[in-house]
């Protein structure tokens, strides 16, 4: 259970599950559940466009305490595959996204900030994480030059 109190629902960690072991599923999107109590998934997919992916991130919505809604964040995993430069072939590495907008209420950016190491514990074997607070933290260049340092 996070700091915040907000636990994980099992069903994330079988999404990741799937994603790690099965390799079929690209992308995981998560958020806080409404009530704020848990982690839940949003959605997940075989589709490989990234821009797909980060279009769900960048119109995320979250209620804020007074269930007026704003700029929403999520926690999302995305396998992410790239070419080694010097010719070696192919990697792909399971990156974490915590996706907190700037423009974001007081409430979510709060709740979403101290949950996170909740979720990063829950999904075993990450291997890249970032930080994303505006929509240039999730280009592809820069998605895929985090994953790849270090090979």
């Amino acid at each position: 259970m996070a700091q915040s109190g907000v636990s994980v629902s099992p069903e994330c960690i079988t999404a990741f599950n799937e994603l790690k072991l099965g390799k079929s599923t690209k992308w995981i999107i998560y958020k806080i559940s409404d009530d704020w109590k848990e982690i839940v998934l949003e959605e997940s997919s075989k589709e490989s466009d990234y821009n797909v992916f980060r279009e769900k991130l960048l119109s995320a919505k979250s209620k804020d305490r007074r269930g007026k809604e704003g700029m929403g964040g999520r926690y999302a995993v995305y396998d992410v595959e790239y070419e080694l430069a010097n010719g070696e072939g192919s990697r792909s590495k399971i990156t974490f996204i915590s996706w907190t907008p700037d423009d974001m209420s007081i409430h979510p950016k709060m709740m979403y900030s101290s949950s996170k190491e909740a979720i990063k514990r829950a999904l075993n074997g990450l291997a890249a994480d970032i930080q994303a607070n505006d929509a240039d933290d999730i280009e592809w260049e820069n998605v895929k030059n985090i994953a790849s340092k270090g090979r």
